[in-house]
């Protein structure tokens, strides 16, 4: 046993020491999100693809170069409405895009938009393209209902049935469960090899590290209140308004509650383990629509094109683990990045770690100071030490702002640069947990 253990321990090792293998530099330009609008029961007034064109549009106008400079549109997308296989290549030929610019679509569950971003670099350092346009969307409240296979059987025997005769028999043959919806969001945050929910991994995590209640609720609470005072302080640039088809207008992400508190938190029921459990709608990410799009360059382009630049991509890492413990995932993206590039918890400035669940958080801020945890499963020697709150997510998160899937991973991209600018800093890593059990993250240094 104690050799096993110490095999996995090298093999972590020898993971962690990888080099990236970067060939070429690659800048993130500038970059334009969407408000991000909390889902209300029904589908929003955007579909996913006017969400991209309502940040892509302002983006691209303000460059200097011509959409035809582009190489290539990269976007991460989990649930694409029917209208929009592909959404990549809708967005980029709605955009105005020459016909002959490829694009294409990623999907890795929650981190869908980080992924973009990361097959875009990767395609700049490797001398393929030169300008990107990536980034993420999602409309969650568009997520499909689709008819169960009973209903789909039946309506293909309809569709078979001839005569008088064989209709009436097939007609007899309907049933009331045939009409049983399956709602595409709920099956979509279940894990179908563990059978479990992405709260319900939320739970784990809080029965593995002893996180409280009151610890979650005071969580979701600064969340509310950062963004609520970054909206009051026009911190939040990178936010376009856009305009539905009736002339509203949407210029600030809505989940937010100013007047959230413990008190009121905690009056709420648990939802993914009831009675029992500890996380709630109101220390969980809201179902959410929203964009965000990013310009990537070489510097080959930035020079060309004259341009300035935000900062640049120093290091990305994808982690897997246990699907039920997913919540962890961005300990596991974050450890090796830290320890190729010789940097500890305190020398990264900023960190945007999504917020998928309060629980999900803190769970990572705990594992790393977990001595146990980062001898066992991340192979190190000792505990990596305890992060500081006042740089994680100082405007608050997937809490408050909601949790668009596809597009939350280029968002916190974009912001942590934003912030890293607007404070005079350099180094920012962004992060999010994975649905299945995966992790993502990016280094990031201010220009």
């Amino acid at each position: 046993m104690a050799e096993e253990t110490a095999k996995k321990k090298a093999s972590k090792k020898k993971i962690v020491r990888k080099s990236s293998g970067q060939s070429r530099e690659v800048y993130i330009v500038d970059g334009s999100r969407t408000p991000f609008l909390k889902a209300k029961g029904k589908p929003g007034p955007f579909a996913a693809a006017d969400l991209a064109l309502g940040c892509a549009r302002p983006l691209m106008a303000r460059q200097s170069f011509d959409l035809n400079a582009l190489d290539e549109v990269v976007m991460g997308c989990v649930m694409p409405g029917p209208n929009e296989a592909n959404i990549a290549r809708v967005v980029a030929l709605r955009l105005g895009c020459d016909k002959h610019i490829p694009a294409w679509t990623v999907q890795r569950n929650c981190a869908s938009g980080l992924q973009a971003l990361d097959s875009a670099a990767k395609d700049i350092m490797l001398g393929r393209a030169e300008l990107v346009l990536a980034g993420g969307v999602e409309s969650m409240s568009h997520a499909p209902i689709l008819l169960n296979n009973s209903m789909v059987n039946w309506l293909g025997a309809w569709a078979g049935a001839k005569t008088l005769p064989q209709r009436l028999s097939t007609l007899g043959k309907l049933r009331p469960k045939y009409f049983k919806p399956i709602i595409g969001l709920l099956r979509g945050l279940t894990d179908p090899v563990v059978g479990l929910s992405m709260g319900q991994t939320a739970e784990n995590l809080a029965y593995r590290f002893n996180i409280t209640r009151q610890q979650m609720d005071d969580f979701a609470v600064r969340s509310h209140l950062r963004l609520f005072q970054a909206q009051q302080e026009k911190l939040l640039n990178e936010v376009e308004t856009i305009f539905d088809s009736r002339g509203n207008f949407y210029e600030l992400d809505d989940g937010v509650r100013a007047d959230s508190s413990v008190e009121k938190l905690a009056k709420l029921k648990p939802v993914f383990d009831r009675p029992f459990g500890l996380v709630t709608a109101g220390n969980s990410a809201q179902i959410t629509d929203g964009a965000a799009m990013l310009i990537l360059a070489s510097e080959d382009a930035v020079k060309k094109h004259g341009l300035s630049v935000l900062g640049k991509i120093s290091d990305a890492h994808w982690a897997g683990l246990a699907p039920e413990q997913m919540g962890l995932g961005p300990v596991h993206a974050i450890t090796p990045i830290l320890q190729r590039n010789k940097l500890s918890l305190d020398d990264i400035d900023y960190w945007e770690i999504n917020e998928a669940f309060a629980t999900q958080v803190l769970g990572c801020l705990a594992a790393w100071e977990d001595k146990e945890y980062c001898q066992t499963e991340l192979g190190l020697s000792s505990s990596l030490g305890a992060l500081d709150q006042d740089r994680l997510n100082i405007h608050g998160g997937g809490i408050s702002l909601g949790h668009p899937v596809g597009a939350s991973g280029a968002r916190i991209v974009l912001h942590v640069l934003l912030t890293l600018k607007q404070n005079n800093k350099n180094k920012g890593i962004a992060s999010l947990c994975i649905g299945g059990g995966q992790g993502g993250a990016m280094l990031l240094e201010c220009a």
